[in-house]
């Protein structure tokens, strides 16, 4: 028997979890328990998904961790999940307002000191075609994505160079930043602005010692993300065309932010790593597939992903 072509490989069932990602849930054993001791990270859009795996991780590792959202009891939530009160905290804000945003990292200040790591999460997203979208829908993932990462940015930022130690930023991007998608046009305006932003501050602020880097991921099941945009039969689709064969798990992505974000990386700024299972490569535009669908039947779809008030 030979090899099976990768785009067969991957029409095998789903599966959420495989030996890999089991290990490195566990950490995997690539870092030192205190990897991370000493530095305080800022975290937005922490309460959940990908933020939160990445505040879990960094917990583990040592560091000091301040959650910022919007939901005050989904952060607070958070926080009882992670434990360890005594390195644990959280505000909540709304990362479109600048001026909220500065009285979350002024807290943290409070509590923490200085903050050493700033991971930019915060996003917003939905399926629409662009014909249909209003300017609020627009600006409603605009104000938060590239917005709200600037806000945190500059206010984060200026405090690095004042205190002359410098630091490091993560921006949580995603593939389409360079080759755009059909049907998330706002989240695609905003990555890619956010990944010009990236490269452009690498330089900037190079020289008062504080590292900006990216990571681009491909499809982590989370909960709200997988239910606003991967739906039964889009799940499926978008599986097959990842080389990889499967998924990935959030503790996967959380030791990739741990490794950037900390001292293991000194000569790493202005990058995008992407973590995708190779995705990207095969099928540009994560949901560009989807112009194969009627468009009306493509409409019903997205009108029954909307959150019901």
């Amino acid at each position: 028997m030979g090899v099976r072509p990768l785009w067969v490989a991957a029409r095998r069932p789903i599966v959420r979890f495989s030996v890999v990602s089991r290990r490195l849930s566990l950490g995997g054993r690539v870092f030192r328990d205190d990897a991370l001791e000493g530095k305080t990270a800022l975290i937005t859009g922490g309460g959940s998904g990908l933020g939160l795996a990445m505040a879990e991780r960094f917990v583990g590792l040592g560091a000091r961790v301040f959650l910022v959202g919007r939901s005050a009891d989904r952060l607070t939530a958070a926080a009882e999940r992670l434990g360890h009160p005594d390195r644990v905290a959280h505000h909540a804000a709304d990362v479109r307002d600048d001026a909220a945003v500065e009285r979350a990292v002024a807290a943290a200040e409070s509590r923490f000191g200085s903050v050493d790591v700033l991971v930019n999460n915060a996003a917003g997203n939905f399926l629409a075609a662009t014909e249909d979208l209003s300017a609020n829908a627009f600006n409603a993932v605009v104000q938060t994505v590239l917005y709200g990462t600037f806000h945190a940015t500059q206010c984060v930022g200026r405090r690095m160079i004042r205190s002359g130690r410098g630091g490091s930023i993560l921006n949580i991007v995603a593939g389409y930043a360079w080759t755009g998608s059909a049907f998330v046009v706002p989240s695609a305006v905003s990555k890619a602005g956010v990944l010009a932003m990236t490269r452009s501050l690498a330089v900037e602020w190079a020289t008062y010692r504080i590292r900006v880097n990216a990571i681009a991921p491909g499809p982590f099941p989370t909960e709200g993300a997988w239910q606003r945009l991967m739906p039964a039969d889009v799940e499926q689709s978008s599986l097959e065309r990842i080389p990889a064969g499967r998924f990935g798990e959030p503790s996967e992505l959380a030791n990739l932010a741990a490794f950037l974000c900390g001292d293991a990386s000194p000569y790493i700024t202005g990058e995008c790593v992407t973590i995708d299972g190779g995705r990207w490569l095969t099928s540009g535009g994560e949901f560009n597939a989807l112009v194969r669908m009627p468009r009306d039947r493509l409409k019903e779809l997205f009108a029954e992903l909307r959150p019901k008030k």
